[in-house]
Formats: C-alpha cells, structure tokens, sequence
C-alpha cells in the first residue's frame, strides 16, 4: 500500500495525487486492474503505456469522466469522490485533450472566457479583455485574442487549448498526448513552458505521451500500465527508454534484450543496402494538384521521385495537405492537375492498374479507408482480388480458398480474432491494420503508399509494421511513407521532405538531417 501524503489541504498551488487500487471494468473486460500511482506535487509525472493499456481510462476517471468500481483517489492525503467533471473542476483538476476541443466561431477571447463557465448574460468586454491581457503576460504564449481557430496554425491551437486550462488556474492539469499536431520546436516550448509551471508550484501535471524523447527531456517520475495494471514506476533520472520500452511491452517474445527492442527497427533499416543512384524511378509525381473539402487547393504542384528500394518519408503537421495528397494518389479523390506514372506508365489509380503495376496502398484509419466493417476478416482480406485465380473459377467464387488464405494470413500476421469469419470491425485497431497488412504486402509489390501507418498503435504492433515496412524497401519496393512522427521518419527513410501549406518546401537525406531544421520547414519558416 502507498503511504498517503499527509499535507494539509490548499485551495491553490500544486497539489499531489494518489490512485490506490483503482480498478474499472467495461462489462466482463477489466480496463484498469487495481492500479496505485503517486504523483508528487510541483512535479510533471509521465503515464507510459501501449495502446489499450488503460492511460486513458485511469485519466479519464481522476477527470471525472469515468467512475471506478474499486479503489480510491487521493488529493492532498484525502480520499475524494469525483462523480463528474464539475467536481474535478472544483478540485483545481484540468484537462486538455488530444483532440482539439475549441469553438470554431469564436475567437480567442471568446473560447478563454467559455473555458471558464458562469458567463454572465451580458459581458463588460473592455474589462475582461484587460482581464485577458493581463492573464497572458504571465504565460510565454502569445495569440490575437481577436483571432478565431480557423485562423490559428496546429500549434496555436494546442496553445489556446493549454491557456483554456491555465486561465482557470488548476492545481493538477492532464495533458493527453499533447504534442501530436507539434513542430518538434512548438512541442519543446510547450513543454518547456508546462515544466516551467509545475516547477513554479503552481501546478502538477500528469502527461500521456508516447515519445522517449520527451519524457527524458521535461518529465520527472513515470508510471508505466500494461494490460491495466501499474507494472513500473520510476523516477526519470533513474532510468533509460530501453528500460521504459520493455516494461511497457513485458517479455519479449524474440527474446532480444531491451536495448535490441527499442532498436529493432533503426537495426533493420541500417542493414539495408543503399539505394543505388542508377536505381529506376518507381513513383514520379509531377505538379500535382488537389482540392481540399473546402473547394480550396488543398495540394499545390507536387513533384516527387521514389526509387525501387527507397523509402521517401513526407514530414509535416497535420493539415498541410498531406491527406489529401495520399487520397489524391490512391483514388479516393481527384487530382485537380498533374500527372503520376507508376513504373514509367501513366497511372489514373484504377484497379486493374493497381494489379497490373503492384501498387498497394496502407492508409491512414484503415477500418474506415481500407474495409468493409460488416464483412468478415476473410471477405476484407479478399477484396484486391475476390475475381482472380485461385479465388474465383470460370465465373464462381470459391469461398473456400478465401478462408483458408485467411487463416494462414492470420497466423502468419498474428492478427487477434475470434476467426475468418469475424466482421472486422469487431478487431482492435492494430489487429484491423494487421488484417490490411496481410492483403496489402502479398505477393511483389513495386510501389507501397503508408500514410501514419502505425498511428494509435502500441509498442509491439509499431515495431511489427515498422519491419514490413523496411522489408518491402528490402525487396526492391519503393515505399512513399508519410507520417506526422518526425521519429518515424528519421528511423526508416532515405530521403525525407517537408510538406507545408500544400507544397513540398525541403529535402534532405534522412542521414543527415537535423530536427531543428526539419521542424522550423514544418513551422513554415524557411
């Protein structure tokens, strides 16, 4: 049992958390299982975990969001109950979500004083707006109270979602995964900034994150979960990523010690051979152009070339075109100008074109963009070539031979299911990625389109799709990766360019890129 903190309870400044034996459970699955954790006041504590490890859960219900059936909650030494988000709100516990939670009509002013709730009918702005100015000279941040979220840039926009926090002055504040839409810069001065405040006193702070780097560089202790339960905690002076990464995945199964597993995929991609410079341009984009869902040029004059057995990273913040490029590519919406040839031959994105030039395609959320929900494993893993031999004879479809490859694709893929025939849509998200997997890396393939393609995934499964990846490349592939993860990039690509306001605006080989350099191009700043 944790000691509790005998403090004596405040009404402001940093306060100390306590989970002793949290336990909630979803129908028969236990989401969290008797989990304790301690989070100093003052401090900034990392909460570590792979996908469906119960981070989210375990925040989730210190925020008020959740109710556990088991166990207690502690603030300051004192057992509360937090029935619901008012409550948490009146404890000094704020949240800032992955997902950006802002009013699109309203500008920044308006969305600060929403954050704060007891609005009056009628506003007296010139007071308040002194009262805003006043609140941001104490922050590093600065923003035109008069802008709206349309206007704002990703990182701007995860800056308003920290100040909405911050204006009401929490005494604990939880950060899930609050880097994700950053330029490395923004992410280390929001970092920066948030460790700045814990260290003031005037808050703590509870960070979901699933980069190493960061929690090296801006946290102070970290409590891993995996499958529900707390199996590590540790203070971060203590302790390295390999250490992190195998209390996270638990025994690995290869047997590699836990250096090995943190660099499985920078091992494999080292030994590939170089691209030879003679190699035959496999994917060429020239002047590409597409419209976003606005009616605006999403997309502006795109040229790219990837050669067999290279693997082009894209880099760049969410919303910069980079959807609507892959989607642009692979057929799920018109190029507005330009032209693509695939192994020298004009390609339009039609499926015999696919099939006769081997070109497979890992899209982001790829139960929505790769699948049928309601059909089974077996009938999704058919879908690229349902009416070709040996799938289909003289017309009939032999639905046998779908459900024998589908078996031997689920146990060559450790895909979890509960058989061929389940809807895929019942699959977790890695399982459902795995599934594509299977489909999309049969057989040669010649051009390889994965956009975020271990996004949301957990520790295991990112390695696991990391190293199909890789041996697509290994092949003779050339593989177009577009990520939002700058690690991701720098692990596994030759070449990387940066992606901005629709256009291509650096390239460098990935051996000797900088992540300053990168993150400014991704910024904007040239």
């Amino acid at each position: 049992m944790i000691a509790p903190v005998k403090a004596v309870p405040a009404v402001e400044g940093a306060l100390a958390l306590e989970t002793y034996d949290l336990t909630k459970r979803f129908g028969a699955f236990t989401a969290m299982d008797h989990v304790s954790m301690r989070v100093e006041a003052g401090s900034v504590h990392a909460l570590l975990g792979e996908n469906g490890a119960g981070k989210s859960t375990l925040v989730k219900c210190v925020a008020g969001f959740q109710q556990a059936e088991e166990g207690s909650i502690l603030i300051d030494g004192r057992e509360r109950d937090i029935a619901n988000p008012i409550v948490a709100r009146a404890l000094g516990i704020g949240m800032v979500y992955q997902h950006f939670t802002l009013a699109p009509g309203m500008t920044v002013a308006e969305n600060l004083l929403l954050a704060g709730g007891n609005t009056p009918a009628v506003i007296d702005w010139k007071a308040k707006r002194a009262e805003l100015q006043a609140f941001l000279a104490t922050t590093p941040f600065r923003l035109d109270l008069d802008a709206r979220p349309a206007e704002l840039a990703a990182g701007e926009k995860q800056k308003l979602e920290l100040l909405k926090q911050l204006y009401l002055r929490p005494r604990l504040l939880i950060l899930d995964e609050p880097t994700s839409v950053l330029t490395p810069q923004e992410a280390d001065e929001v970092l920066g900034h948030v460790r700045a405040f814990a260290r003031s006193g005037q808050c703590t702070v509870l960070i979901i994150t699933h980069k190493f780097r960061e929690v090296m560089a801006y946290t102070d202790a970290v409590t891993v979960l995996r499958r529900g339960k707390a199996v590590h905690h540790c203070r971060v002076a203590e302790t390295d990523p390999a250490r992190l990464a195998a209390a996270m995945m638990g025994s690995d199964p290869t047997g590699s010690t836990p250096a090995e597993v943190l660099h499985a995929e920078s091992d494999t991609a080292a030994a590939r051979a170089p691209v030879p410079a003679g190699a035959r341009v496999a994917l060429r984009l020239q002047g590409v152009s597409a419209m976003g869902d606005r009616g605006t040029l999403a997309v502006h004059g795109v040229d790219l070339a990837v050669r067999s057995g290279e693997i082009l990273g894209v880099a760049g913040v969410s919303g910069n075109g980079q959807r609507e490029l892959v989607e642009a590519l692979v057929g799920q919406r018109p190029r507005h100008a330009g032209s693509v040839h695939v192994m020298g031959e004009p390609y339009a994105a039609r499926r015999s074109e696919n099939t006769r030039l081997k070109l497979r395609s890992l899209p982001e959320e790829p139960l929505r963009n790769a699948c049928v929900g309601d059909l089974s494993v077996a009938e999704n893993m058919a879908l690229r070539d349902y009416d070709a031999p040996p799938l289909s004879s003289g017309g009939w479809l032999r639905f046998g031979q779908w459900k024998s490859r589908a078996r031997a694709w689920i146990k060559e893929y450790g895909v979890k299911t509960q058989g061929e025939g389940a809807p895929i849509k019942s699959l977790s998200g890695g399982n459902v990625q795995r599934a594509v997997l299977a489909r999309e890396l049969a057989g040669d393939i010649n051009v390889l389109i994965a956009a975020n393609p271990v996004f949301g995934l957990d520790f295991a499964a990112v390695r696991e799709i990391h190293g199909r990846i890789v041996q697509v490349a290994g092949k003779g592939g050339a593989v177009l990766l577009v990520s939002e993860d700058l690690d991701e990039l720098l692990e596994l690509s030759d070449r990387i360019v940066v992606m901005s306001e629709g256009r291509i605006v650096y390239e460098t080989p990935a051996a000797s890129a900088e992540r300053h350099v990168l993150g400014a191009h991704m910024g904007g700043g040239h």
